[in-house]
């Protein structure tokens, strides 16, 4: 096998998006498009990545890391132009480069290896991918001479009306052999309607010279699609939305209503989950076996453990262990860790917090940076007061402990273990473990006071 390049057309500004984010980041199921293409192609053991960059470079970069190479392409030329700036990494390589689309997030590493494949095995210099087009408006087209092989490609601009009825197109995706790719770019015009240095017009040079020259059409054309504009990235969004969903009912799980759930390309999920209508799992998250999730759900991030219930609820960059029922109507934002055998109820907002196995805030309260305990009761209305106008403090809660409704523990504070809070407290100094503390006024009652009121009033 030869060695392999690959290099990514990343540069262009992509006016038609109307957009201040550059065009190859706009996401497709939460990641960048051109992300999508580099997780892709890394998977065929390169010897090397380029990325050729433009508009936007430090931010693509930024996206991509130094998992890549980067190529400047200053002035927006044409592709052929844009593939001439990776000469300086590859130009003097042998072996075999695909050129790919940094606006084509469909595509498929299976795709590329059975182009890659074909384009071996006929020992090609170059091998086009193309697809089958019922509406090919706005493609370049594959023009085959009397035998059936490729003699050049005509951009859809430059293209006579007789080629317009062409509707086998070219993806934008190539493999060349490498030596051959720089060595005809050399000789690449710009005598075009758009005055730009054309990739495709590689082929037609070594066609000339006898080359062989050869075609890989994918049967799948939805994988082809470039996004250009809003509208073909809503079409991305919903192609690979129904993508991501089947694969993971092949897999065992139950989507009940794949049209109105989104699953991250990057996201784990375990056997026999359910999920609901409405639910949004997002980034990295990872998702245990019998699980059920939503309706109305959002998951970012997050690792959620076997037979676990999440309802009506949002977890956002948190650990939540197994067995645990949260919401409806939760939160649980960033750097939190619940348990086993938890219970997160009806509006109850976790931020920064751990909470031990076996611990309940069963509604209306709001624990943020707290350390609560295995077996902690937190009664209705419990609130940890953890700002204090400058910087958050630490509130801890032993295991075993019972606190009573609308209790106020102003941090930093302990509460022992096996301690109890009296409903209505506000807890200002530590509580010793199995200890009762009572916080709060003592109750007096007026009798009458109603009366003597409006006796007042009428007076005056």
């Amino acid at each position: 096998m030869s060695n392999r390049y690959a290099v990514i057309l990343a540069a262009g500004q992509g006016t038609r998006m109307k957009s201040k984010l550059y065009k190859v980041l706009h996401p497709v199921c939460g990641k960048p498009m051109v992300q999508h293409v580099v997780d892709q192609v890394s998977s065929l053991k390169l010897e090397k990545l380029v990325t050729i960059v433009g508009h936007g470079a430090e931010k693509v970069r930024e996206q991509l890391g130094d998992d890549v190479i980067y190529a400047l392409q200053e002035e927006q030329l044409g592709t052929g132009h844009a593939v001439m700036q990776a000469e300086a990494t590859l130009g003097d390589k042998e072996g075999i480069t695909i050129v790919l689309c940094g606006d084509t997030p469909l595509i498929t590493a299976e795709t590329m290896q059975a182009l890659l494949t074909q384009h071996e095995e006929e020992q090609a210099k170059v091998t086009v991918l193309t697809a089958h087009a019922e509406d090919p408006t706005g493609y370049g087209r594959i023009v085959r001479n009397d035998n059936g092989l490729v003699e050049r490609i005509v951009e859809h601009k430059d293209a006579t009306d007789e080629e317009r009825l062409i509707q086998e197109i070219n993806t934008g995706t190539y493999c060349f052999d490498n030596s051959a790719l720089f060595q005809s770019l050399k000789k690449v015009g710009n005598d075009n309607v758009q005055g730009e240095y054309y990739l495709p017009d590689v082929i037609e040079i070594l066609q000339q010279q006898g080359e062989n020259i050869a075609a890989f059409q994918t049967p799948i054309f939805d994988e082809t699609l470039g996004v250009n504009d809003r509208v073909a990235l809503s079409e991305a969004e919903r192609i690979m939305k129904s993508r991501i969903n089947q694969h993971w009912m092949r897999q065992g799980v139950t989507i009940v209503d794949p049209t109105s759930t989104y699953i991250s390309s990057d996201a784990v999920i375990g056997q026999d989950t359910v999920i609901y209508p409405g639910t949004i799992i997002e980034g990295t998250s990872q998702i245990g076996d019998d699980c059920m999730i939503g309706p109305h759900t959002e998951i970012i991030s997050s690792t959620i453990g076997n037979e676990t219930t999440i309802k009506q609820s949002v977890v956002h960059d948190s650990e939540i262990g197994n067995s645990v029922s949260i919401g409806p109507f939760s939160h649980i934002r960033p750097l939190s860790d619940i348990g086993n055998d938890v219970k997160i109820g009806n509006f109850v907002e976790v931020k920064k917090s751990t909470f031990g196995h076996g611990s309940k805030a069963s509604h209306l309260s709001y624990i943020g940076d707290a350390e609560i305990g295995e077996n902690v009761n937190l009664g209705c209305g419990s609130i940890t007061v953890n700002y204090d106008g400058q910087n958050k403090h630490l509130t801890k809660v032993g295991s075993g402990s019972f606190i009573g409704c609308n209790s106020n523990l102003v941090a930093p504070v302990t509460v022992g273990e096996n301690a109890y809070i009296a409903a209505g407290s506000t807890i200002t100094e530590d509580v010793p473990g199995e200890a009762l503390s009572i916080a709060r006024a003592r109750q007096t009652t007026k009798e009458n006071y109603v009366q003597k009121l409006k006796d007042k009033m009428n007076e005056n």
